[in-house]
């Protein structure tokens, strides 16, 4: 189980990666050739901060509201 675990995590990882790339290279590189203009090497730099930045608090916010619920339904009563 904890391998399959992995696996997903892995493929995960792999996805958020490549949309990552993708979206950013889309809005930032306007004309591809052989080499980046320090204009987009900004662009890509800062686009995937802001890309990572909102997946971690994406994140976060998801695990603390599935620990919440977590909580909330070990303490309720049984029925």
């Amino acid at each position: 189980m904890d391998q399959v675990r992995n696996e997903l995590a892995q493929a995960n990882a792999q996805q958020l990666m490549n949309n990552m790339n993708e979206r950013c290279f889309k809005a930032c590189v306007t004309k591809p050739g052989d080499s980046l203009s320090s204009a987009e090497q900004t662009c890509l730099t800062r686009c995937l901060d802001r890309f990572m930045e909102t997946f971690n608090v994406v994140s976060k916010t998801y695990v603390a509201r599935l620990a919440k619920e977590r909580s909330e339904s070990e303490s309720a009563p049984f029925s």
